[in-house]
């Protein structure tokens, strides 16, 4: 009986080692510092998603959720006085610390922002707030809440989300214009490649 158990618990030991895929270090040089870096080096090697083509039937990954969505940058200008708990690049989730403001020090405020799509429109985004009130220091009630805050943090990440995306697209057009310039020339003739 005694043998029975230690050759179980060496087999046991063995699969769930054997399962870990061994230990591979890697040179700081290899990995990136920046989160974004290291979001992109990911997503190049298959370990990430994107929400550009989810439901398209994409086979690639790309990594534009967060580096060019203007709701995802919109919602950090919005919320930038508030501390962030999670902040998930690919799953679309931002999700803050408990925030109190001066005048109410008993009570808390916490967001949680879904993006369910990259277009931007009202409908993209949930917006999910949990109200804390503590009453002593160890009594402490937390309970979701629907009031009109969560429509204006919703309008004012749509308005600044628009803004941000037409500011890209005025980039973009300028950009194309100078390109366009340098291939034709100064008086507006120039070589053209065939």
């Amino acid at each position: 009986m005694k043998k029975f158990t230690i050759l179980l618990i060496l087999t046991l030991s063995s699969l769930f080692l054997a399962s870990c895929g061994g230990w591979n270090p890697k040179s700081a040089r290899d990995v990136p510092v920046s989160g974004p870096e290291r979001a992109k080096k990911n997503i190049a090697e298959g370990r990430g998603v994107s929400l550009k083509n989810l439901g398209r039937g994409s086979q690639g990954t790309n990594y534009e959720f967060s580096t060019s969505n203007p709701m995802w940058r919109a919602a950090f200008d919005v919320i930038d006085f508030m501390p962030l708990t999670t902040v998930d690049y690919s799953g679309g989730t931002i999700i803050t610390d408990w925030y109190t403001d001066n005048r109410s020090p008993n009570e808390a405020l916490k967001f949680t922002i879904r993006f369910l799509s990259s277009e931007v429109r009202a409908d993209s985004l949930k917006i999910i707030i949990h109200r804390k009130i503590c009453t002593q220091k160890s009594s402490c009630v937390i309970k979701k809440i629907s009031s009109k805050l969560e429509d204006e943090v919703r309008t004012a990440i749509v308005k600044k989300a628009a803004i941000l995306e037409k500011e890209s697209r005025n980039k973009k057009g300028n950009k194309r214009e100078k390109e366009d310039k340098k291939k034709k020339g100064f008086f507006g003739f120039g070589k053209d490649k065939k």
